[in-house]
């Protein structure tokens, strides 16, 4: 530098400040310091493009999607279970989040913000007192016949009841008993659980969830139990498809019993 230079304070402050840049550089190396949006994970490329995809494919699904749907959308490499545990993560304090309803994913409103789009909704379909309570015989002790369901309300059910559910697919046929004239069973559908917003059957309130909502009086008699549906075909039960529900088998089963002497 001449003596013309290092008499020149303009210089001076430009040169201590490019080696102050310059240290500084070095010390933290040329890392990317934008900000990130709250939430989200850094990983690598490809899986930032799987996890651009799995948005995609939720965002455009008309019903939730199970595991297999979304693995066979994404590539065969994707980390699906990886990526929908991030996704739940990062849109949990969203305006919309991704839940689990009976072993599938979809995305919805937070429930937070349900009043604003009250206007929005479709009005649910009012049910009769013996629709509502043939819905909840069946979902508490189902796998139920129909005979059953009588037993336990005390009076017939009609044929137009049973119909009705079905038609909103809460209600399905799950199989037959194993007794004399093959009855068949009723039980709740994956439609329930998501209408309800249950992950499985068995989340249904118990006995003291009831008692503390108000819908089971506090002084029930001793011993009284709530049921515990199940969704899994007993040995009580036959599936629809069984290939042992014969006619012809059905009278070797038991007819056959009845002709011996």
């Amino acid at each position: 530098m001449s003596e013309t230079d290092s008499q020149n304070p303009t210089l001076d402050a430009i040169e201590e400040a490019v080696k102050a840049l310059a240290e500084r550089t070095r010390h933290t190396g040329s890392r990317d310091t934008a900000p990130r949006l709250p939430g989200l994970h850094p990983v690598s490329t490809r899986d930032e493009e799987h996890y651009r995809m799995l948005e995609a494919l939720m965002f455009a699904a008309a019903e939730p999607l199970d595991m297999d749907t979304i693995r066979a959308r994404l590539p065969h490499n994707a980390e699906c279970t990886a990526l929908l545990a991030r996704m739940e993560q990062d849109y949990a304090p969203r305006g919309i989040n991704l839940v689990r309803v009976a072993d599938k994913w979809r995305l919805q409103t937070a429930p937070d913000l349900a009043h604003i789009l009250v206007d929005e909704r479709e009005e649910p379909r009012k049910l009769s007192n013996a629709a509502l309570e043939t819905l909840s015989i069946i979902a508490y002790h189902q796998p139920v016949t129909r005979a059953e369901i009588e037993d336990v309300r005390g009076v017939a059910v009609s044929k137009g009841t049973l119909d009705l559910l079905m038609e909103m697919k809460w209600v399905r046929l799950r199989g037959r008993r194993r007794t004399p004239g093959r009855p068949v069973t009723y039980g709740t559908s994956d439609a329930f659980l998501a209408h309800f917003g249950l992950e499985r059957i068995d989340d249904l309130p118990g006995k003291d969830e009831l008692k503390a909502a108000g819908l089971l009086d506090s002084r029930v008699p001793a011993g009284f139990t709530v049921p515990s549906p199940t969704d899994v075909i007993g040995e009580e039960e036959l599936p629809l498809d069984d290939p042992h529900e014969i006619e012809g088998e059905f009278h070797t089963d038991y007819m056959g019993e009845d002709s011996e002497p």
